[in-house]
């Protein structure tokens, strides 16, 4: 599968990522097994992963996605073919969101644990933490790359203003600069990437990676009424989409799907790759089939006027 270049970085990677959210939540870890060996056996390579996954679970505290995204690379001795994404700043007990020097220390060392690594190949900040200034937070990540326990680092949930200020911070200072941004995006949820940030991202040539990109299920087209939300554990996650734009959304891509005999998520997905800025989306699975309707995804080539269609539709 063609692979892109990850902004700046020397990482390339297939144009869809696997979000590792749902290991140890909807997936356990056999499934979870099942899901990365169909992946990465269909020529796709990058995993997206976070310290806190899966914490909002009952009785999990966290590290549970990467323990497992960890004996499955030790299992399969594949380490060295996968790309691995993990964040950190999320509260994991300390009671705020942290990106403190003293704070990304700890945690880069629990997730090289739980990874069963000793590198981990995009580390995230997930979300700002106004307590902790960038210059802090970046010399922090100089040390973890001087010492090899990462290779590039990122950053998640940051607007333009915020991304710009940690940008010129980095230059001043000469401290490492976030070669990647992890924005929500998807063909519903437009306004906060679309404009200024993904101009910023495209102008300092930075690798775009979009979560959210089903819109947490919505444009898979399962939930057309307030009756479908019980079908998954994320169903009372989409009722806000339930309304006329999202309506007209599915339509278009009910449509689009249409023509090229293809899902609805596959058509959504399809065209956040095609978006300019965008590298790759995430998206996760919790089956076989739908692993096998993101590698189609990958794949799937959508028409000038498919996009002008899905473009108008989302207006």
């Amino acid at each position: 599968m063609q692979k892109r270049r990850l902004g700046q970085t020397d990482l390339s990677i297939a144009p869809l990522v696997l979000g590792g959210n749902v290991f140890g939540w909807t997936a356990d870890e056999k499934t979870s097994f099942d899901l990365l060996d169909r992946f990465v056996g269909a020529g796709l390579n990058t995993i997206d992963t976070a310290d806190a996954y899966s914490r909002w679970v009952p009785g999990n505290n966290g590290g549970e996605s990467e323990t497992i995204i960890g004996k499955w690379m030790k299992s399969r001795g594949n380490r060295d073919n996968v790309v691995v994404i993990t964040k950190v700043g999320s509260d994991m007990g300390q009671g705020r969101k942290d990106l403190s020097a003293a704070y990304i220390e700890k945690a880069i060392d629990a997730s090289l644990k739980r990874l069963q690594t000793d590198v981990v190949d995009l580390y995230l900040s997930h979300w700002p933490d106004p307590a902790t200034p960038y210059e802090e937070t970046l010399r922090a990540y100089q040390q973890l790359l001087d010492k090899g326990k990462v290779r590039h680092v990122g950053a998640s949930n940051l607007d333009a203003g915020q991304l710009r200020a940690a940008l010129d911070v980095a230059s001043l200072r000469g401290l490492p600069r976030y070669a990647v941004l992890q924005p929500e995006y998807n063909l519903y949820d437009r306004a906060s990437f679309d404009g200024p940030l993904r101009d910023l991202c495209m102008a300092e040539d930075i690798g775009v990676i979009t979560y959210f990109s089903l819109a947490k299920g919505f444009l898979s087209g399962k939930y057309r009424s307030q009756a479908d939300l019980g079908k998954s554990a994320r169903g009372d996650d989409v009722k806000n989409y339930l309304n006329a734009r999202g309506m007209r959304i599915l339509a278009a891509l009910d449509a689009v799907s249409a023509r090229h005999a293809a899902k609805p998520a596959q058509v959504a997905l399809a065209w956040v790759i095609a978006r300019p800025g965008v590298t790759a989306p995430i998206a996760s699975a919790t089956t076989l089939d739908q692993v096998d309707s993101l590698v189609h995804a990958a794949s799937l080539e959508l028409s000038p006027d498919d996009i002008a269609e899905l473009d108008s539709a989302s207006a």
